[in-house]
């Protein structure tokens, strides 16, 4: 039987050896599955669209945009597919308008001075006018495998992380302490188990996964891809979430974009991680 899904890294800060594209620190990935071509994130800039192309694939028949959340490494090629849209529809070359999905904060400023703005430089009022815009705090299911996962449940205390200088700027003109509540992932139902898929995991990769095995009544997990946000953790918490992952017994590991070295040879002591970069393409099987 043929793969269910298949994802293609487009944007990470690795490339894969003797695949001659382009990294960066941010994230892109590419799904298909059941029909249906979807983009996870964009990268911080036109790198997705330039390494798509390499690879065949021109993006203007997406069906579906999902934002990870709204930090710039993930939604900064925004312009980039609007203005790649844009000038298909003027050159009359065939072009589907996808949904975009995300949170509802998504789109919110975050203000880190100096950086007058980390989040997102389009706007939501912006991109309704170029996409069917779907904001959402509850699970959505994309596909009949495949499901996004809506404002993660925080449950595990150590995957806490304190705010400090990050702010949002709320639409009643309040600035709040960024909690990231719009972080969130996506998660694929095989007939061994279930693929977490996801961009920073700001919300704590182990509540991503229990969330996950919730909204899928599923509790075997059989590969994790994409950042952990492991860049510089504390000892107890490295230790736990390591814990964590090796209880899951995966039986593959593909840890990226915002997970420092150091994170990955404790991760690789007791789970399979495997090497992950640009140019890569994954396939998982169907669902019984």
């Amino acid at each position: 039987m043929a793969p269910r899904l298949s994802l293609t890294v487009l944007v990470d800060n690795n490339t894969m050896i003797d695949h001659y594209f382009s990294g960066e620190p941010g994230l892109s990935f590419l799904i298909k599955t059941q029909g249906k071509k979807i983009l996870f994130d964009c990268g911080y800039s036109d790198l997705f669209l330039k390494n798509s192309l390499a690879l065949g694939e021109d993006l203007l028949d997406l069906d579906i945009v999902v934002l990870s959340h709204g930090h710039l490494d993930h939604t900064g090629g925004l312009p980039d597919l609007i203005r790649h849209r844009t000038r298909a529809i003027i050159e009359k070359i065939p072009t589907r308008i996808p949904s975009l999905i995300a949170h509802p904060c998504c789109f919110y400023p975050r203000p880190k001075l100096p950086i007058p703005n980390i989040g997102s430089i389009v706007t939501e009022e912006e991109l309704r006018r170029h996409f069917s815009v779907e904001l959402s705090k509850s699970p959505r299911w994309l596909t009949d495998d495949l499901v996004y996962l809506g404002q993660i449940e925080r449950k595990f205390d150590f995957e806490y992380m304190a705010t400090g200088k990050r702010k949002i700027l709320m639409p009643d003109g309040s600035l709040v302490d960024d909690q990231l509540f719009d972080d969130t992932a996506l998660a694929f139902r095989s007939e061994k188990g279930l693929v977490i898929i996801t961009g920073c995991s700001h919300s704590g990769i182990c509540n991503i996964v229990e969330q996950a095995k919730r909204v899928c009544g599923e509790e075997r997990i059989i590969d994790i891809i994409g950042g952990l946000h492991l860049l510089s953790p504390d000892q107890p918490r490295l230790e736990k979430t390591v814990s964590f992952l090796r209880n899951l017994h995966l039986a593959s590991l593909h840890a990226c974009h915002c997970t420092s070295l150091s994170s990955k040879v404790a991760l690789a002591g007791s789970c399979h991680l495997q090497e992950t970069g640009v140019g890569m393409t994954l396939h998982w099987g169907s669902s019984q």
